[in-house]
């Protein structure tokens, strides 16, 4: 695999991997015979033992790893006896906290002790309201300080956080908050996106209306009082952070929902010790965030970026909030980097290859001095926006593609600052993360073989379950039906031999042509290549015993997609991939569907070709478009 990226020696030896590696020899880490991953998933016990040692965790570490006689998938209970607070051990630091800003340009910061006075009067708030342990909060907000606030309030409570984008529907709001009958509901009034102000009262006021167990509500507002309704109670100055209350490692911190392209979202329910000892090591050790660094992530408060983000106040890092379109203007992140001297950026694999196509150039537009890592993730990152990345942003810094999801709140595979940096491929796996690649029937395959992403060992931020259900049934139906005792993601991978992971899409959208699987990324990286494509979908259609490749493709504008055009992808795809990957039928569409955290949603457009039913169309960012794929005379088979 070509290199594109090798940190400098000045540069490995200030990264947490570098330093942590003596303390893991102390742990009995053999750097001669093990390397630092293969040791992590050998020696689970001394591995984190290690983290929480380095880390200064104040947790009891000989309590965190499960019971080995109890250590089963589903099963394990990570952290009995352990007990913490997670809103306290992410506020335990001093500097500035978070800064918050919108399109507007307006900017609000807070520092690690104004953050913590908003914290507990919210929590005085909440407790007057008469909200305790195992409540649940339920929030829908935009990515700024509200919603940073309302988490670790309800956190030090021990009730239960859930939040949602507030460009959800009603249907949507409903179907996902309605499962879980929350006390309390914050809202905003209105957010701001691309420009133009959506107010969402009403909307609001139907979802309460819809969800009879929502007792009380509090409205944010951009003031400096920062809520709109907030009673005037006595005890306001609570008691100092030290006193609040601890709870057990495996109390339910928050709720997440799946896509939901499938059905009813799925509600994931995560816990307070789980989230945090996973966040702390991805952070530090993969994404190297230390006490001062500034991050942000371009996402909303219905992505699990969204909570891996506000975990790095854990560590002494600034979070930067922004809420709006990443293109008002065009180079609004990178503005950001240059204006609030950001360390980390995240982002998304699509918005980095839109920024190609639009033609922005951050190496010659902005400084973008303090910049050390960019993170993307979200779906697969094509080879081409890697050289993209380099060659048109930054030429030194390690690019992050990281990958794992709303189901374990993390990453199965993520960066290495202190490793190269190869293009189409995430650096490492996780530490502690025993991840297999295994085919049909179970088997582990090797280096450069694709198959399906397991994990054979259990890990501290799966989830506890999901709500309302009692038996387990579904949990267990949706990670552990197809291989026993082992946590299938559904992801189409493969090893390399440098030690990371290519990604290929979802399992359950691989394509089958003739019995060879064909994962749609492979197809994506090629088509996408070309400047006449702005981007593309690739579904299998049944053909009697077999199922054909067909590719809507979306054009720049101006473009038509004719016969030319057609036979150009053809042939990128055939020299690019293999004649497998060529598709049957090439059609032009307008628009793409897609989940609200921007994966294009292959299943949905698979259905609609079947004359199947779509489950859960308020899953979708924009359900209009699936109309273009609905009565296409070209795909009729007779």
């Amino acid at each position: 695999m070509d290199m594109l990226w090798q940190p400098s020696p000045e540069q490995i030896g200030r990264t947490h991997w570098h330093r942590f590696l003596s303390v893991a020899r102390q742990f009995g880490m053999n750097p001669e015979q093990q390397t630092l991953h293969a040791w992590s998933i050998q020696q689970r016990a001394s591995f984190w033992s290690a983290l929480i040692s380095y880390l200064q965790i104040p947790l009891n570490t000989s309590q965190v790893m499960p019971d080995p006689a109890l250590d089963t998938m589903p099963g394990a209970r990570w952290g009995a006896g352990v007990h913490m607070n997670f809103a306290r051990l992410l506020l335990q630091h001093e500097g500035e906290a978070l800064v918050s800003l919108d399109e507007t340009g307006t900017r609000f910061a807070l520092s690690f002790t104004q953050l913590g006075l908003q914290v507990q009067r919210l929590r005085t708030w909440m407790q007057h309201q008469g909200i305790k342990p195992g409540d649940r909060v339920a929030a829908v907000l935009p990515n700024g300080h509200h919603a940073v606030i309302a988490l670790l309030a309800t956190a030090s409570l021990g009730a239960v956080f859930s939040s949602c984008s507030p460009d959800f529907g009603v249907q949507g709001l409903i179907d996902r908050l309605g499962q879980i009958e929350p006390r309390l509901l914050i809202s905003c009034a209105q957010y701001r996106y691309g420009g133009k102000d959506f107010e969402i009262r009403q909307k609001i006021t139907q979802v309460q209306q819809s969800i009879p167990s929502i007792e009380c509500f509090l409205e944010a507002e951009m003031t400096p009082h920062i809520w709109a309704n907030f009673d005037t109670v006595s005890g306001m100055d609570a008691e100092d952070m030290q006193q609040w209350p601890d709870f057990p490692f495996d109390h339910p911190l928050c709720i997440l929902y799946s896509s939901g392209t499938t059905g009813v979202p799925k509600c994931i329910v995560h816990s307070c010790g789980g989230t945090y000892l996973q966040h702390m090591k991805e952070l530090a050790l993969h994404t190297d965030v230390h006490a001062g660094d500034r991050i942000a992530y371009y996402t909303t408060c219905g992505w699990m970026m969204w909570n891996w983000l506000v975990s790095a106040l854990g560590l002494g890092a600034t979070i930067v909030l922004y809420d709006g379109s990443p293109f008002t203007p065009e180079s609004r992140l990178w503005d950001l980097v240059d204006s609030e001297r950001l360390t980390h950026l995240g982002t998304s694999a699509k918005y980095l290859a839109h920024a190609e196509k639009i033609g922005l150039m951050p190496v010659q537009t902005h400084q973008l001095k303090t910049l050390r890592v960019l993170l993307s993730t979200g779906s697969p990152l094509a080879h081409g926006s890697f050289d993209y990345v380099y060659r048109k942003i930054k030429s030194d810094l390690c690019l992050c593609s990281i990958s794992g999801g709303t189901d374990i709140i993390s990453c199965f595979a993520l960066g290495q600052p202190s490793a190269p940096v190869y293009r189409g491929a995430l650096q490492t796996l996780g530490l502690g993360m025993d991840v297999v690649i295994l085919d049909d029937q179970g088997k582990e395959l090797p280096v450069a073989e694709k198959g399906e992403l397991c994990c054979r060992q259990s890990f501290p931020s799966m989830p506890i379950g999901f709500w309302n259900d009692p038996d387990g049934h579904r949990y267990r139906a949706a990670y552990f039906s197809r291989f026993p005792g082992l946590w299938a993601h559904g992801d189409f991978a493969e090893k390399t031999s440098e030690g990371g992971l290519i990604i290929y899409g979802r399992s359950d959208a691989v394509l089958n042509p003739g019995g060879v699987r064909i994962g749609t990324a492979e197809i994506y990286r090629q088509v996408e290549r070309l400047p006449e494509i702005v981007e593309a979908l690739a579904i299998g259609q049944k053909v009697k015993d077999d199922e054909r490749i067909v590719l809507f493709v979306r054009p720049a504008e101006g473009v038509v997609v004719d016969d030319a055009l057609r036979q150009k992808i053809c042939q990128t795809i055939r020299e690019g991939a293999t004649p497998r990957h060529v598709p049957a039928v090439i059609l032009q569409v307008d628009d793409l569907p897609r989940t609200r955290s921007g994966k294009i949603a292959e299943l949905a457009v698979r259905q609609i070709v079947h004359d199947e039913p779509v489950k859960n169309t308020e899953a979708l960012a924009n359900p209009e478009s699936l109309r273009l794929f609905q009565d296409r005379p070209e795909l009729r088979i007779d």
